[in-house]
């Protein structure tokens, strides 16, 4: 092992001159700012190699467990920033490129972000990734090398355009590939049964299509680099990469139709599935993933132990959501096909070696696939997933006396639509522990979705409420009030989160007030430059800064802020004697492509930000703003700004959220229901710090059962059918007046997701808002309290809960 390198910055600057000249070929004075990142982001690089390799060595020779992490996303944003804050390089770097007259903060914007992810369950898996190096839980994340990942947005004529995320055009300097690490993956072709003489009967699958999965490792630096692990992610290619009979014949195009379909597999994050192609490719894209993972860690184990049959303990498998749920399929087939298992000891072996997060109540997110579909491209495995089918009905029936419906709602195979292989059940049953992600979250998975399954494996369910790394989402984004936080209460907090909760006996002394507001300004004024940059609108940083930024859904309702902005829009104009408190609402967020209702609902803010923003009567009151192509740097700008967080989901259907973690840490105070991890926020920061309104879970479920709808509600409510009024008007598309009426008819018939139910709870609340911000001591008091009653929600906590509970990795971090 190398010894350890200098950190000084004289050191660093001619390790970057180095890089810049020997490892991009550019004398100092021809070079770009591209060029200053790149060489920065090598010579940071190599101080992580180090640690790296030291963390995989101690893994090895303690023969420790690990834990591979499944997840279709791992949204880590930019790299740069966040390997010199773990590794306390900050200042020794930014003083380094001073020498150069490189200003760092210019450069690191020049970093793209990593296109792996969409919104919550992404950006999850990446804190988790992170808290996992810093609590030293040995790990490996295993996901996809997308080349162009979820799409760029770009707002044309209130639209949203869904354009290819370039991310890796030019590269990506912190993945190492790995050529030995490349595995075969089948899809279709046949199964056949061998029967040998003295053997029992055994099956081999002879896929018809065979492509590569090639490995490409990115280190994971933990706080204070005292650990590194593994983000481990596949690219597709093919095995065949140009059939060159084919293109001698003349056939240029179908000389590389093989390939473009391998390379298909791993172009694009959540291609549109409204269409056949689009399932296939879907469930292509989890299999793929899932069995190369599965094979690289039966590889891995195989390297340092003489066998399989301690595969649990020493790995413990966590399943992000559904999308890896086929691995469960996949591990019998190599225990039982591959590596000669009898079925029984693999069925033990696989269920000890899985656990699944689930993330969802919604049961259409709960994936399903046609079994027509699985069983051409996956034959083996959904022979497989009918075996372990039977085994389950099998208990349900003989151990536990269910019988008809409850047999049905257990079954891995719905039979009702089309008959389809349901990926939730399968996950659940191939598992040991199933986790919700909010104490809500995890009572209501019990009572709906896996009712049943519950009933049948009581012991299996258990909570791990969700968390987010203060690393990044205070320490890294908030450098002003992490500067004031180490001032007035030391700078233990941050080896310690819940030493936050010293900055609660500050939060009524007026000076320490006044400059933790006067810090919460000057991101204002951040953001409102980002804004105008942007978008040219202009933005007034005293306002207040009322934000949602997450996944566009109508169950997360955005619809009901902006039907909120249309009736606030309205009683500026119908009432100026009133002392209205100036107020901008700004949302950004993408909508899935084929989710039409979703884009309608961008559209619409965009029509009434135009109207709004360009109506002199309110200029200087309100502002409506949808920033286009929300990724993790625009987040780290976001919620350091915000004065309101909205997190306004139909109750008991938002799993946990982790925004209003983010923003809350911040010093934001937060607009709700009691759904997701809101409940437990409510809890720690206390009910007089923040803003609850809106039906429960129960009284959600119960208006379902009556076939609600909204007709009755917006009628009796001028307020709300006013603003619906503006809306089927065409008040704010006069160039299509019909155009939102498929939203505003929604409410009228039915109201399933309760915008109607939760308007005038939700109206006088904002007015609450209103009240208390004409009060800035008061505002400012609850603000504080926010940030510092915070720490229980850090991903270090819900780690240390995972490795203790489900993981059992024996790491006292």
């Amino acid at each position: 092992m190398a010894e350890p390198r200098r950190n000084d910055a004289d050191t660093l600057a001619l390790e970057i001159l180095e890089k810049l000249t020997y490892a991009i070929g550019k004398d100092p004075a021809a070079a770009r700012r591209h060029d200053w990142l790149q060489a920065t982001t090598l010579a940071v690089r190599d101080r992580i190699i180090d640690r790296w390799f030291k963390s995989t060595h101690e893994i090895y020779d303690k023969q420790q467990k690990r834990v591979c992490y499944l997840s279709m996303e791992f949204l880590i944003g930019r790299l740069l920033r966040d390997a010199i804050d773990n590794l306390g390089l900050t200042v020794e770097v930014k003083a380094a490129l001073s020498r150069y007259d490189v200003d760092i903060e210019m450069i690191e914007l020049l970093e793209p972000d990593a296109a792996l992810g969409n919104g919550g369950l992404g950006r999850l898996a990446a804190c988790f990734m992170e808290s996992m190096a810093s609590t030293g839980v040995p790990a490996f994340g295993y996901g996809i090398r997308y080349v162009h990942g979820f799409f760029r947005q770009e707002i044309v004529g209130g639209e949203q355009v869904e354009l290819p995320e370039t991310w890796l055009a030019h590269g990506n300097p912190w993945e190492f590939e790995r050529r030995e690490s490349a595995y075969e993956i089948g899809f279709g072709g046949k199964v056949a049964a061998i029967d040998e003489p003295g053997k029992p009967p055994r099956q081999v699958w002879r896929p018809a299509e065979r492509v590569l999965a090639v490995a490409y490792d990115t280190p994971v630096v933990g706080w204070r680099g005292k650990h590194v692990n593994t983000l481990r992610l596949w690219s597709a290619q093919s095995l065949d990469p140009i059939l060159l009979d084919a293109f001698n014949s003349g056939d240029h195009i179908g000389a590389v139709r093989e390939a473009n379909k391998a390379e298909a597999i791993t172009r694009v994050l959540y291609p549109a599935d409204s269409h056949q192609a689009g399932q296939e490719l879907r469930l292509r894209q989890e299999y793929f993933f899932s069995s190369a993972s599965l094979q690289d860690i039966i590889r891995r184990h195989l390297s340092q132990y003489p066998d399989l049959s301690n595969l649990s303990e020493k790995v413990s498998i966590q399943l992000n959501d559904t999308h890896p749920a086929v691995s469960v399929a996949e591990l019998m087939r190599l225990l039982v096909d591959v590596h000669g298992f009898a079925w029984d000891a693999a069925w033990t072996l696989t269920k000890a070696t899985f656990s699944y997060t689930n993330h969802t109540l919604l049961p259409e997110a709960l994936e399903t696939w046609p079994i027509h579909l699985f069983e051409r491209l996956l034959p083996r495995q959904m022979q497989i997933i009918y075996a372990i089918n039977a085994q389950v009905i099998r208990e349900a029936s003989q151990d536990k006396g269910l019988d008809g419906a409850k047999i049905a709602a257990i079954s891995l195979i719905d039979e009702n639509n089309g008959r389809r292989v349901r990926m939730g059940q399968l996950a659940f049953a191939g598992s040991h522990t199933i986790n919700g992600v909010s104490a809500l979250h995890t009572e209501l998975m019990k009572q709906t979705v896996f009712h049943n399954l519950h009933e049948l494996y009581p012991t299996r369910i258990q909570n791990k409420t969700n968390g987010v790394t203060p690393r990044r989402w205070l320490m890294q984004c908030n450098p002003g009030l992490t500067s004031l936080v180490t001032e007035a209460v030391g700078p233990a907090f941050m080896d310690d989160i819940d030493r936050l909760a010293d900055l609660d006996a500050l939060a009524t002394d007026s000076a320490f007030r006044e400059r933790f507001m006067a810090v919460k300004r000057q991101n204002k004024a951040r953001l409102a430059q980002v804004v105008e940059d942007r978008l040219a609108i202009s933005l007034d940083p005293s306002a207040i800064f009322d934000i949602q930024v997450k996944r566009i859904h109508e169950y997360k309702r955005q619809f009901l802020n902006i039907i909120e902005a249309i009736a606030l829009y309205d009683q500026i104009r119908s009432h100026p004697e009133i002392d209205w408190q100036p107020r901008v609402k700004i949302f950004a967020g993408k909508a899935a492509p084929s989710y039409a209702q979703a884009k309608e609902i961008i559209h619409l803010i965009n029509d009434v930000a135009r109207v709004v923003n360009s109506d002199p009567s309110v200029r200087n009151l309100l502002k409506v703003v949808f920033v286009p192509n929300y990724n993790v740097s625009l987040a780290e700008i976001i919620m350091p700004a915000a004065d309101v967080s909205e997190q306004i989901s139909t109750a008991g259907l938002e799993a946990s959220g982790t925004g209003n973690m983010k923003f809350a840490l911040n010093g934001a105070l937060t607009i709700g229901t009691l759904d997701g991890a809101n409940v437990e926020m409510l809890e720690h920061i206390g009910a007089e710090n923040i803003f609850i309104f809106g039906l429960t879970a129960d009284e959600v479920a119960q208006r379902r059962r009556e076939a609600h709808s909204g007709r009755s509600i917006i009628d009796s409510t001028p307020l709300l059918r006013d603003a619906l009024g503006s809306i089927v008007k065409g008040v704010f598309s006069p160039d299509g007046v019909e155009r939102f009426q498929g939203l505003v008819q929604n409410l009228y018939n039915n109201d399933w997701w309760m915008i109607a139910a939760d308007f005038e709870a939700y109206w006088k609340t904002q007015r609450r808002i209103d009240d208390l911000w004409s009060d800035q001591p008061s505002w400012g008091e609850k603000a504080v309290r926010n940030t510092a009653r915070m720490s229980w929600f850090s991903s270090d906590r819900s780690i240390r809960e995972y490795a203790k509970d489900i993981w059992r990795t024996g790491t006292d971090a």
